[in-house]
């Protein structure tokens, strides 16, 4: 799997000669030659001004430093045809998840989520959620962006300051390209809005792709039916926690954003490649796609304590929702689908083994996306309820304070017991302080669920 963050290459795209030599891009080894760049800026320019609408819209000349018009065209051709939703399987979707959310009231007592059901074709999805891609991927294109510039010694930067805007758009199209191309392939496999685990569509909706789960069923010896319901109801367990705690929909996409805005990269390799640019490589265009690969070759992304922290806190948070969502989800069907425990393990296995949606996600975000916890979470989950109560359990997402760590997974029953102390000495100081009373009582019924 490409474990490079979005922008990078493997640094194996370099072609074959036809005669067993490997090529060597942008005249490694030959000095970048000073009084060559203006001619170099000047075919640049000409260039440029012939790509067409590839250059246009969000991404160019916008400041933008993802051309996502050309995403959303790529995307679409990725894709090739398809086939829209049937009047059928809008109806089979709106009222398998209609049955889930009767089931999913008497699991949890966060109330039914989004008002809005829809079934959407795999271009609906591409459209729905390029919002959300966009907040996660522009803070790595934008360390990214303008890097090779950056490093080129500080004369030849000057001259080439005129320059700039269009260099920018080359990148911007760089981006474009692979973004594009990574989410025309996701769209193919995801069954719902949250099937990755982030909450990537809009808030009101909740939404199954009938195509790619027909293509999931396939290989599964389960009743359509049974699966479209089960599937439902993972979407509506999900839309009833990101819709009714207010803080963690920002708190999974701030930290993807930390994560993101944390990378730091090591610039030795683009150096070198800009000493040693063949300007004479800019005169063609496939050259240049190959200066943009070399470019994401050389650059180095470099961990640092920051991200560390931030990817520890992003897989915990990840684990705690798909665990709850599993339990939840399983406390709902076990007794009505013959199939609960099987499709529970289906789901364990798909995530386990990684797919389209976690090499997508590291090539765009340079992180997996695979909350490794998950069983540790769900087991968490089912023992605050089996010692507390619905209500306690799903009170703790009611504020982030209070809900569990990647040290309380490993140690769950710790954390049981200090939510039992917790609760026990709440009850003890009802009579000392009624107002407290009163107030706690109001929390637990909703009254201040917002945690802010």
């Amino acid at each position: 799997m490409n474990d490079l963050p979005f922008g990078f290459s493997s640094g194996d795209d370099g072609g074959d000669d036809g005669k067993g030599r490997r090529d060597q891009p942008f005249g490694a080894g030959q000095p970048f030659d000073m009084s060559q760049l203006g001619d170099m800026l000047s075919q640049l320019g000409q260039m440029i001004s012939g790509m067409g609408t590839g250059m246009t819209g969000p991404g160019a000349g916008t400041g933008e430093p993802v051309n996502y018009t050309l995403a959303a065209q790529l995307a679409r051709q990725t894709l090739g045809k398809h086939e829209p939703v049937s009047e059928g399987q809008r109806t089979a979707v709106e009222e398998s998840m209609h049955l889930a959310q009767l089931w999913l009231d008497g699991a949890t007592v966060l109330p039914a989520g989004p008002q809005k059901t829809a079934a959407w074709t795999p271009v609906d999805w591409q459209e729905k959620t390029l919002p959300t891609w966009k907040r996660l991927v522009n803070p790595v294109a934008e360390k990214i962006s303008g890097s090779w510039m950056q490093s080129m010694p500080e004369e030849a930067r000057e001259m080439a300051a005129p320059m700039m805007g269009m260099f920018s758009q080359i990148g911007s199209m760089s981006f474009g390209t692979q973004l594009g191309q990574a989410l025309g392939s996701l769209s193919k496999e995801v069954l719902t809005s949250t099937d990755i685990g982030l909450p990537l569509g809009p808030e009101d909706t909740a939404a199954l792709l009938p195509e790619a789960i027909e293509a999931f069923s396939k290989d599964l010896d389960v009743k359509d039916q049974e699966i479209l319901v089960f599937l439902a109801a993972r979407e509506a367990a999900h839309q009833r926690l990101f819709s009714h705690v207010p803080w963690l929909r920002a708190r999974v996409l701030d930290t993807v954003e930390q994560y993101a805005r944390g990378i730091t990269i090591d610039m030795s390799g683009i150096e070198e490649l800009s000493r040693n640019l063949d300007p004479t490589a800019l005169q063609d265009p496939s050259k240049l796609e190959e200066l943009m690969a070399a470019q994401g070759a050389a650059l180095q992304p470099k961990a640092t304590p920051e991200q560390t922290a931030a990817l520890e806190r992003l897989e915990t948070l990840l684990a705690l929702i798909e665990g709850w969502v599993e339990d939840v989800v399983h406390a709902a069907i076990a007794d009505r689908l013959p199939s609960a425990a099987a499709l529970r393990e289906t789901m364990r296995r798909r995530r386990a083994s990684g797919g389209p949606a976690e090499q997508t996600f590291a090539t765009l975000v340079g992180l997996e996306l695979r909350p490794r916890k998950v069983r540790e979470a769900a087991d968490l989950w089912e023992r605050i309820l089996n010692a507390t109560s619905m209500e306690e359990r799903d009170g703790i997402w009611a504020h982030p304070d209070l809900i569990p760590d990647a040290a309380d997974l490993d140690a769950p029953a710790a954390f049981i017991d200090r939510l039992l102390g917790d609760s026990s000495s709440a009850e003890a100081s009802d009579l000392d302080d009624p107002i407290a009373a009163i107030e706690r009582l109001g929390r637990e019924s909703g009254g201040e669920s917002d945690g802010n």
